[in-house]
């Protein structure tokens, strides 16, 4: 059963959520305030008193917490996030799909689908809940800023658990694509990915740890990751790259799961800055974004009992053009939508 969030006793301001930092209980600072400074010291302490002062930091109540409240009268604190100028991202989420409980919409590359770091309003959530004038949408899952493709998004509360089950329970088929370079060698007759015949059935074990970018693969332990790799075709792009197009059906949902798998088979997908090597921080390059695509969800509907079916209307800039030996596989994905 998915745990019920906190409610908070601010409103969403401008499509962003207030941010709840937890407060120590004891500890060497008399008050709230004094730990909220040496919490955030990188700002200044005048301007953080000030926001007390305003009443800008509120308790699970909804009051205001003074800068002489006490330690320990308040295990959580709610405020909300002094907003940064940000550099917008240049490219446009679509809608397919809207009703009283579900939106759907079909992410561009670089734009991340929940607030985070340097990105506030420049994000799915933000931008949705805007445009749709709906501060109770919330995500049932989520891509990676780099990733296109569908994502779901709950509109009310009541009826947000029905759906963010179907993950939890694994009652909904996701298909995803990637291009990668055209592996050395390739036997168009014996086709092979990472010394595998395909399609390739391939796990390992995943573990996402607390302050660190990439997952990390332990080979030594039982997997917990899954997923069947299809061919789809080969070619040259239309860049002129030789290339290898794959169809991914994640069985399981781990962080990076797709990138992780296609990397560790010698096939990384093109415009992958973190596997297998994780690269110097850079500028976005938007004539080569990471070329996976979140192509179609289907699941039944746990409302109402219907079947249902999304499909991307987006495409990945690097797939073959110029057709290889194409192997036989899954069906061209329609761009249409249920």
């Amino acid at each position: 059963m998915a745990r019920m969030p906190m409610p908070s006793p601010l409103p969403v301001k401008d499509g962003v959520g207030p941010t709840r930092l937890r407060v120590p209980t004891s500890g060497p600072w008399a008050t709230i305030a004094e730990y909220v400074v040496a919490r955030f010291d990188h700002m200044e302490a005048d301007d953080l008193h000030r926001r007390f002062d305003a009443g800008e930091i509120v308790g699970i109540d909804g009051r205001p917490i003074g800068r002489g409240t006490a330690l320990g009268e308040h295990v959580f604190i709610w405020y909300y996030r002094d907003l940064p100028v940000e550099v917008p991202v240049p490219f446009q989420e679509e809608i397919l799909h809207v009703d009283d409980d579900l939106v759907v919409i079909d992410k561009p590359h670089f734009l991340p689908t929940t607030p985070g770091g340097r990105y506030l309003r420049e994000s799915a959530l933000v931008r949705l809940r805007t445009r749709l004038d709906n501060a109770d949408l919330t995500p049932i899952h989520r891509l990676d800023r780099a990733t296109a493709g569908l994502v779901l998004f709950s509109a009310r509360p009541e009826t947000r658990g029905a759906y963010q089950s179907l993950f939890e329970k694994r009652r909904i088929v996701k298909v995803y694509e990637a291009v990668s370079a055209l592996p050395a060698g390739w036997d168009a007759d014996a086709p092979a990915i990472g010394g595998h015949t395909v399609p390739v059935l391939y796990r390992n074990h995943i573990e996402a740890r607390r302050g660190e970018l990439r997952v990390v693969v332990d080979d030594a332990r039982e997997p917990n990751s899954e997923t069947l790799i299809e061919v789809s075709g080969t070619g040259m792009s239309a860049s002129g790259r030789a290339v290898l197009h794959t169809i991914l059906r994640p069985h399981t949902g781990r962080m990076h799961q797709l990138r992780v798998h296609l990397s560790a088979l010698g096939v990384g997908i093109l415009g992958d800055s973190w596997y297998p090597d994780l690269l110097p921080e850079a500028p976005d390059d938007h004539s080569l974004p990471l070329q996976l695509l979140a192509r179609e969800l289907e699941f039944t509907d746990p409302l109402s009992g219907v079947p249902r079916r999304f499909v991307t209307q987006r495409t990945l800039g690097e797939a073959p053009v110029t057709p290889g030996c194409r192997q036989a596989g899954p069906t061209p994905a329609r761009s249409s939508h249920t």
